[in-house]
């Protein structure tokens, strides 16, 4: 059990970031024991295709089954909010030796052999890695990265709304069933880890959502970087599907089942393109209902850059039976 206890000032400092990088590392432990993480096996099946040609045995040395410590050159937290992978690479290639045999020191046991390469010559090793880390995005992550990004997004946007109604309380409330708040204390039950920090009063907490995490959470706790938590967002069960949601008949009986059907699909947030392709609806159609059920305060719309998401309020959920 980790527990961090938190100041004013820390709470005032808690945001939310997304990480290529995290994404890219967890889904490796998804590839190498996808039994224990079914809901991504849909995407299982298409990485291992386009991974039949690449290389990244260093890369799969690092992660280790179990995966009770990465080292933290690959799963950094972000300075910014929403780095780029270029970006992330770029700070891991201009790593120093002695900053990465620090990392490197931590992995308990003896060292694969790859690994104990890398140690000997870190400037070497780093090069291979970051190949490998871009290889591995391009063919695995990079062609799902939209719908990935926009079911971050949605968490991010859905937290932001919960802590505006109900302060702290409502930010962590359900983040993870692992994941507990009580006054000032924020309990995270790991299994391999038992300690209890206090936050600094300058930094506060990064809230890292990452798909490829589910079902676990991740902390990041060794400096130079701010803490950081690593949690699956909302609706990853949804991301893979192609059949949508199921409709809830009640609600179909009393909204229509074209607007049931159409709730369903926004338990992740979705474009009205999306949601026209995954219901066979023209985009007129599906546009002309998300109207009118963001008019009844059942769907909220948020633009990034160009696009706008659609996703569930509060009150949708309750009445598809979420709470």
């Amino acid at each position: 059990m980790l527990t961090w206890e938190f100041s004013a000032q820390d709470l005032a400092r808690t945001r939310f970031a997304h990480s290529p990088l995290c994404e890219l590392v967890t889904s490796v432990e998804v590839l190498k024991d996808p039994g224990r993480r079914a809901v991504h096996l849909p995407w299982v099946r298409q990485a291992r295709d386009r991974l039949a040609d690449v290389s990244w045995e260093l890369l799969s040395q690092l992660v280790p089954l179990p995966t009770v410590y990465v080292p933290d050159f690959l799963t950094p937290v972000p300075a910014g909010s929403s780095p780029t992978l270029d970006e992330q690479l770029a700070d891991l290639a201009a790593l120093e030796p002695a900053a990465v045999r620090r990392d490197l020191a931590r992995i308990d046991g003896e060292p694969p052999p790859l690994v104990a390469e890398f140690a000997r010559d870190p400037e070497t090793g780093t090069a291979r890695l970051v190949g490998e880390l871009r290889a591995y995005w391009q063919a695995a992550i990079a062609p799902h990265r939209a719908r990935i990004d926009r079911l971050v997004e949605g968490e991010i946007l859905r937290r932001a709304r919960q802590m505006a109604a109900d302060g702290p309380a409502g930010l962590f409330t359900d983040l993870h069933p692992s994941v507990s708040w009580e006054r000032d204390l924020l309990r995270i039950g790991h299994r391999h880890f038992d300690a209890q920090r206090r936050l600094d009063g300058e930094r506060g907490l990064v809230l890292v959502p990452t798909v490829f995490a589910w079902p676990g959470v991740f902390s990041q706790l060794n400096p130079p970087w701010q803490p950081g938590l690593v949690y699956p967002p909302r609706g990853v069960a949804t991301l893979w599907e192609t059949d949508g949601g199921a409709i809830p008949e009640g609600l179909a009986r009393v909204l229509g089942r074209a607007r049931a059907r159409l709730l369903a699909e926004l338990a992740a947030p979705a474009t009205t393109t999306e949601l026209a392709a995954r219901t066979g609806l023209s985009a007129p159609t599906v546009s002309h209902h998300l109207h009118a059920l963001h008019d009844a305060g059942l769907a909220a719309r948020h633009r990034t850059g160009r696009t706008v998401l659609y996703l569930r309020t509060a009150a949708a959920e309750l009445l598809c039976g979420e709470r």
